[in-house]
């Protein structure tokens, strides 16, 4: 069973093409995490689990919603992390996670999609972005292979700085960088309320036809980047740069 969370649509789009390649169940977090609810998960075949890279790690809220469901069946597990350029010395984080639950790890597979933190990192124009999605497939359609064979994903070559980056930096990146309150809408805001929908931890809600920002933010960018209206900024950080979000996403 392929279980995925997604902000702006790269893991989704992952999961349903490996869902496609190997005929399997494809199963979305996002109301699990907005309920506050953990999931019961019951596969017979390996957990495929797909997730963005957050400072070179798994998203702390994926995290913690695998170690508080219930997953029967299986004890074999892959990772799949979707990244701007690379996913640090993630896997190691991953195996920990396995032991923790009681799996199998059998690797973790980075696969490179379009920036979409717009809170930090240049963002792709849409022609870009297409050419990143087309080269991101192959590397799809081996991790598959991988998986229907019973193979482990190639080992990743991690250095010190890989380490560092999932380590001091990723606490760090939590610690200073994790904010809501940066994010603002400006006049062109419809009150259309996606980003109240969109938001996976129902971090957002309208009041007097405005979006208002609490503290549970995990910067998945999905307000900012799915705003028909491109009316949120995230501070300066923001201004003058494409929103970003998979042209084969889906709607919550």
């Amino acid at each position: 069973m392929i279980v995925y969370f997604t902000g702006t649509g790269n893991s989704r789009c992952c999961a349903e093409r490996l869902a496609e390649l190997l005929g399997e169940e494809c199963r979305d977090v996002f109301h699990l995490l907005r309920n506050g609810i953990a999931g019961e998960f019951v596969s017979t075949k390996p957990w495929v689990f797909v997730a963005p890279t957050y400072s070179w790690r798994l998203p702390r809220v994926f995290a913690e919603l695998i170690r508080t469901s219930s997953f029967s069946g299986s004890k074999e597990a892959y990772f799949v992390m979707t990244c701007g350029s690379d996913a640090g010395n993630a896997g190691a984080y991953n195996r920990t996670l396995c032991r923790e639950k009681g799996f199998h790890d059998r690797g973790t597979l980075p696969v490179v999609m379009p920036e979409n933190y717009v809170a930090m990192f240049p963002v792709p124009e849409a022609e870009e972005a297409q050419a990143i999605i087309a080269a991101a497939q192959p590397v799809l359609e081996e991790g598959a292979a991988c998986i229907r064979e019973g193979r482990d994903f190639p080992p990743l070559h991690v250095g010190a700085m890989d380490r560092l980056k999932s380590g001091i930096v990723n606490t760090l990146f939590y610690r200073f960088c994790v904010k809501a309150a940066p994010f603002t809408a400006t006049a062109r805001c419809i009150s259309c309320g996606k980003c109240e929908k969109v938001c996976p931890l129902g971090n957002i809600r309208m009041e007097e036809g405005r979006p208002k920002w609490g503290r549970r933010c995990t910067h998945c960018m999905a307000c900012i980047c799915l705003c028909p209206a491109e009316a949120i900024e995230y501070g300066r950080a923001s201004r003058g740069k494409p929103r970003y979000h998979c042209p084969l996403d889906g709607e919550q």
